[in-house]
């Protein structure tokens, strides 16, 4: 493990001697990113893939000029633990996210006696805390999928739903993300569908964005 690590520092000194956006930084820092992968936290929680992602795009904006979050420091610790830092970190927003979603639909239910009978009042959860707003990591992303220049991400949906497409699910992914429970509410669509469309059409058109802005 340690010699394991200590090649990862190797790799992500090599990659930050080359210019950003250059072939050979990108080459480097995908060689990092398929060495990283099987040594990450995983968890079978659906929205790990999202997290993983985010996690992908922080590392290569931080690790060697800190765009958008503290930059890399091997003296703190290797390459794995500060990529498992950040998703965990990623994942408990997801969680949280989640969890708040779900107080929103829950009614507190006063009965109440009355001169008439019983009525009952419902309650909402209204003092919350605000859904944060996306880090400026996904920034670009958001302008991409919004843009659509050539209408890539609007022509592929859903077999006979053209209104369940890339750019909107993808949108609605981008934190404060949309849950697939309320996705799947609001089109009449399986949260299985939704998911499984968003992981063979959608991520693959990020990750083909993200190594063409040089960020994999």
């Amino acid at each position: 493990m340690v010699q394991f690590d200590e090649h990862l520092r190797r790799l992500v000194s090599e990659a930050c001697e080359h210019p950003s956006g250059s072939p050979q930084r990108q080459k480097l820092l995908t060689q990092i990113i398929r060495l990283s992968a099987s040594r990450l936290w995983r968890e079978s929680t659906p929205y790990y893939q999202d997290a993983l992602q985010q996690t992908w795009l922080y590392f290569c904006r931080n690790v060697c000029e800190g765009l958008t979050g503290q930059i890399y420091n091997p003296t703190y610790g290797s390459v794995i633990t500060w990529l498992n830092a950040y998703l965990k970190r990623r994942l408990q927003d997801f969680y949280i996210n989640q969890n708040r979603e779900q107080a929103t639909t829950v009614h507190l239910r006063v009965r109440q006696s009355t001169s008439g009978g019983i009525r009952e009042t419902i309650d909402p959860v209204d003092n919350l805390p605000a859904t944060p707003q996306p880090p400026p990591i996904l920034e670009d992303l958001e302008i991409w999928a919004k843009t659509d220049s050539e209408g890539e991400l609007c022509g592929t949906y859903i077999k006979g739903r053209p209104d369940v497409n890339c750019q909107m699910l993808i949108l609605k992914r981008l934190p404060p993300e949309v849950s697939w429970k309320e996705l799947s509410e609001e089109f009449g669509l399986s949260i299985p569908t939704l998911s499984s469309f968003y992981q063979r059409q959608c991520l693959p058109r990020l990750r083909k964005f993200a190594e063409l802005e040089g960020l994999l």
